[in-house]
């Protein structure tokens, strides 16, 4: 697919805006991060649906889902869709979605995304200055979680997505509200993905590399890490096990889909700074099979590098 969203370089050319109250050390970590945290999170920008990136395989099979929610509405007679992209960082994938809606016929596209981090959405906001068409009207707003969901009430999108990092930056005691509320919050799809328990390590704001000395608390669910530039930055994380991702979601919408993303890609993989050069061809093809053979695999699903979960509306 040769769709390209953004024409423009994206930069950070405005002051970032003020953040609500509520997770500021969160908010300060990635507004620090800046464009270092895009460019390591998403890659090249510009070429959506490229997924050459550092989570090339992950970010491949989080879209698969997206990508035939979109295509199933679209087979519904559906021409007007809106969509809520929690946590949205600077904007990709709901750019994508939008773009990708568009390209299947959708003629009235609506899409809202929120983040904690002002610089994040500053960055969201100028990407999509790039998408100019009358069929999209995207919106990008600073604020959390909670407050989103209050605003947003009940049956609000077609298509809800919270990737990545989003809910592992939640605390615990709130979970439990605020999955309920993101499952409530669409008539159609729900795609969340977590960081689990027993993933290799991430900083989250930037590559590993990056990190002098990182810590997780699993006591107190806080990472704090030292960066190699001397900035110390911590923040709140609680890392998920499958079960625990199930239970609290399972009462409030249909779990169609619980499976582990990058389980094996991001284990043996080729370092291209360590190991000899080859074609890898025939390994990306081992992987992807061992991929979703034992994507659900009980043994195997906690190792992941993120758990995905696919929900719907709970049955009438």
């Amino acid at each position: 697919m040769a769709t390209r969203l953004i024409d423009i370089e994206v930069q950070v050319t405005q002051p970032p805006l003020p953040p609500r109250p509520g997770g500021a050390e969160i908010a300060c970590a990635y507004d620090g991060a800046g464009t270092d945290y895009r460019d390591y999170a998403d890659g090249d920008v510009a070429a959506a649906f490229d997924f050459s990136g550092r989570y090339c395989f992950a970010d491949r099979e989080v879209w698969a889902r997206i990508d035939a929610v979109l295509i199933d509405l679209r087979a519904q007679g559906r021409h007007a869709i809106r969509i809520l992209d929690l946590g949205c960082g600077p904007g990709t994938w709901l750019l994508r979605t939008a773009a990708r809606a568009r390209d299947l016929g959708f003629t009235a596209i609506e899409g809202r995304g929120i983040d904690i981090s002002p610089a994040m959405i500053a960055l969201a906001r100028q990407a999509a200055a790039g998408l100019r068409d009358p069929r999209i009207g995207l919106s990008f707003d600073v604020g959390d979680i909670v407050e989103t969901l209050e605003e947003e009430g009940h049956h609000a999108c077609d298509i809800a997505l919270c990737l990545y990092g989003v809910l592992n930056h939640v605390a615990p005691a709130t979970l439990p509200a605020v999955t309920r509320a993101l499952a409530e919050c669409t008539d159609g799809a729900l795609i969340a993905t977590v960081r689990s328990t027993g993933s290799l390590p991430s900083i989250f704001i930037a590559g590993v590399e990056k990190a002098r000395r990182f810590r997780q608390d699993h006591e107190h669910d806080r990472l704090e890490i030292d960066l190699v530039d001397g900035r110390h930055v911590e923040f709140g994380l609680h890392l998920f096990r499958a079960s625990e991702l199930r239970a609290l979601f399972a009462p409030h919408c249909a779990v169609r889909e619980l499976a582990g993303i990058d389980l094996f890609h991001s284990r043996f993989r080729p370092v291209r700074d360590w190991n000899p050069a080859a074609d890898d061809a025939a390994l990306e093809a081992g992987l992807a099979r061992l991929e979703h053979f034992c994507a659900s695999d009980p043994v195997f699903i906690d190792r992941a590098a993120h758990i995905l979960l696919l929900a719907g509306p709970l049955d009438p």
